[in-house]
């Protein structure tokens, strides 16, 4: 039998990839999209899409009981993919941005969650794949919110691992490193929208730093530990072929010396090496 998967965010980047791919081995793919445009060209390269706008719980409900509709009330995985960060200094950080950006990075994940458990259930097993970060487990400076929210998922995921244990259904996490994505040029609307760079005590440091980065041209010199999506993709496939699988996959460089680090070095020597970055 087909297994089937409701992958978010899927417009670009590391939800594409792995929708393609699973694709073409075989799986039914409903790759969603918050943009109904998206959604469109999706289905014009043969892909089952649909909105799903994490931020709007209507959304949500819907999204999952299109799916649910679609395969007579099964689903074999899930993967939460879709994310975005709000560069900038914490303390420039409104009190709205973080709570809409956690909207769209936490609280819509797992509501997706909750609305499909009950069909995983039903069947006695299913795989719910998160996508956290090399950030949920090391914070650096100038993404406070993203870090916040990762470090969110990473403990929510843990706790619903442990109140999943001997039901059949995995809660595993993702945790990507620098991948090539487009989650730099789509956090630009969002460093436009909320941070007020000039009358921040930390303007030159937006000027010298945050900015040159943030607007750097795409193509340009990659990170040198940077990977494509297809490396979070194998990780997927990993996870989504195992009747076990691992409660953590970690994917790059920085994320292996990350969670080596956390375990072995003190709070102030773990500073030291992310001032380095």
């Amino acid at each position: 039998m087909q297994k089937s998967i409701l992958i978010t965010g899927c417009s670009s980047g590391i939800g594409l990839d792995a929708a393609t791919s699973l694709k073409n081995s075989g799986w039914r793919v409903f790759a969603t999209c918050r943009q109904a445009t998206d959604c469109e060209t999706l289905q014009a390269a043969g892909f089952e899409s649909f909105v799903l706008d994490y931020a709007d719980s209507e959304s949500v409900r819907n999204a999952a009981a299109e799916t649910l509709q679609r395969t007579g009330g099964t689903l074999d995985a899930l993967y939460n993919n879709g994310a975005y960060g709000i560069p900038g200094f914490t303390e420039d950080i409104p009190r709205d941005a973080m709570r809409h950006l956690f909207e769209t990075n936490l609280f819509g994940p797992f509501e997706l969650i909750n609305q499909v458990l009950p069909a995983m259930r039903k069947q006695g097993h299913g795989h719910i794949i998160n996508c956290s970060s090399v950030l949920g487990l090391m914070a650096m400076r100038y993404r406070g919110p993203y870090n916040a929210s990762k470090f969110a998922m990473e403990g929510l995921t843990d706790t619903l691992r442990l109140e999943l244990h001997g039901s059949g259904i995995h809660a595993v996490l993702i945790e990507p490193g620098p991948i090539t994505t487009r989650i730099r040029v789509n956090s630009q609307p969002h460093f436009e929208k909320w941070i007020d760079k000039d009358a921040s005590v930390h303007s030159e440091t937006y000027k010298n730093t945050i900015i040159p980065r943030l607007y750097a041209p795409v193509g340009g010199s990659p990170d040198r530990f940077e990977l494509p999506c297809s490396a979070v993709t194998e990780k997927i496939i990993t996870a989504l072929n195992s009747d076990n699988p691992n409660p953590r996959y970690y994917v790059t460089k920085p994320t292996y010396l990350a969670g080596v680090f956390k375990r072995i070095l003190s709070t102030r020597a773990l500073d030291k090496f992310a001032l380095r970055w």
